[in-house]
């Protein structure tokens, strides 16, 4: 399984990712070993969805990160009306 997941910081940064071993990536980005998520405070996982394939979760991954899917997570999920997860 592949899980797309998205991280909040305490600045309600936004940081959007796909990986096999989500705890793992999470440890990755809260111990500053990704460049994008360095130096910028412990993260948190506020949403994940999980894919049988890759090829899926990229292309969710994608949708996400386009402007729709960032006001998407923003207007619902950083204001607490879905579950996080």
């Amino acid at each position: 399984m592949i899980t797309v997941y998205v991280l909040v910081n305490k600045y309600q940064k936004i940081y959007i990712g796909q990986t096999n071993d989500v705890v793992r990536r999470l440890n990755e980005h809260n111990r500053n070993h990704t460049i994008s998520t360095s130096g910028k405070g412990l993260w948190k996982i506020a949403h994940s969805e999980e894919y049988e394939d890759r090829s899926t979760a990229m292309r969710r991954e994608k949708a996400l990160k386009s402007s729709r899917g960032r006001a998407w997570i923003r207007s619902i999920i950083l204001k607490g009306s879905a579950s996080v997860g």
